[in-house]
């Protein structure tokens, strides 16, 4: 088959080469998924480039990527069951999280997949595993949004944000987005009831108080921050692309933990995790048209290395997808286009 794969550490365009590799054989517990789209997202970025370097200490390679083949998100059709897999059969239609997604076929555990509603095409599902559910536990978990909050969610026009500002509204909550003005019609059309242009304004200089912030940016001080939080409020941070080369933006949110209970506010932060069950909740969500993957556009396979390159330099509103065969993107699907603003469905 074909597959992305690199053998180092590196910036993309100077790791990634397209290579013919064998067939993976999946175990007793994974399915064998033909793989139609595998999003693009930043912790496939972190393990191409290996930065910050603390991740290679925490058991995905020391010299070179354990996992030769990148990508986790991925969308496509079942071609072989391992022994002791229940729930899925060949020819079902899944998406999830696998192992090498930037390739033709790909094996993924039964427990880290979903069924695909047909109403939402594989290129535009392909979008959703990490980031929605990133989105979904750092609301539903760790901010433990309720009804009626008022919500701000700064970095709503990339992956998780996108999400983030859809689910927190099926919450029933009142959503603030922060974004860039130029990606504002966006994050409007997702639904956020009112949009801060980062670039434009500051944040934390506002009279408006949030009983909930998620911070995916992970740029702005947490003292600042304190100033817009209620004074009960929840500050959940949700990764970060700012700190040093070692330590990523860890350091900040653990003094921020540290910090937690000395105040009334509350702060955590968020590891998220691989579940099936999320996937079927988010599944539920799109089949009501709560939750629209949110794509800008498909790029075939041997542009990974741009895909990822464009993600870097901020310039992705919403998701990425890499597609094995340019037909894949041509069914019928139900996303709303982060190019426009618009959302076509199939109905």
């Amino acid at each position: 088959m074909r597959a992305v794969v690199q053998d180092r550490y590196g910036e993309p365009e100077a790791v990634l080469r397209m290579e013919r590799v064998p067939v993976p054989a999946p175990s007793a517990d994974e399915v064998l998924i033909r793989v139609r789209a595998a999003g693009v997202g930043r912790a496939v970025l972190h393990l191409v480039t290996g930065r910050p370097h603390m991740l290679r200490l925490m058991g995905f390679g020391l010299r070179r990527p354990r996992q030769r083949i990148p990508g986790r998100d991925v969308a496509g059709t079942v071609i072989a069951t391992g022994s002791s897999v229940t729930g899925f059969a060949v020819g079902d239609e899944v998406f999830g999280f696998a192992r090498g997604a930037f390739a033709e076929t790909a094996c993924a555990r039964a427990d880290r997949l979903a069924h695909r509603p047909p109403r939402i095409d594989a290129v535009a599902a392909a979008t959703i595993p990490d980031s929605a559910t990133t989105a979904l536990q750092a609301l539903r978990d760790a901010g433990r949004v309720r009804e009626g909050q008022r919500v701000l969610v700064i970095g709503a026009s990339g992956g998780v944000g996108t999400a983030a500002v859809q689910l927190a509204r099926s919450f029933g909550a009142h959503v603030t987005g922060v974004c860039s003005q130029a990606k504002a019609d966006l994050v409007r059309s997702l639904g956020a009831e009112r949009v801060i242009a980062h670039d434009r304004e500051d944040v934390t200089a506002g009279s408006e108080r949030y009983d909930l912030i998620l911070d995916i940016g992970g740029g702005t001080p947490v003292r600042r921050l304190r100033r817009v939080l209620g004074p009960r409020g929840t500050l959940v941070m949700v990764g970060s692309e700012a700190g040093g080369r070692w330590t990523g933006g860890i350091g900040r949110q653990l003094r921020a933990l540290a910090l937690s209970p000395l105040l009334r506010q509350r702060f955590t932060m968020l590891v998220a995790r691989e579940r099936g069950s999320d996937l079927e909740a988010l599944a539920a969500l799109m089949r009501t048209g709560e939750f629209v993957p949110c794509l800008e556009r498909a790029l075939p396979l041997e542009s990974a290395s741009d895909a990822l390159r464009a993600l870097d330099a901020g310039a992705v509103r919403g998701k990425l997808a890499l597609v094995t065969d340019p037909v894949f993107g041509t069914g019928p699907a139900a996303v709303r286009s982060a190019a426009s603003g618009d959302r076509v469905a199939d109905d």
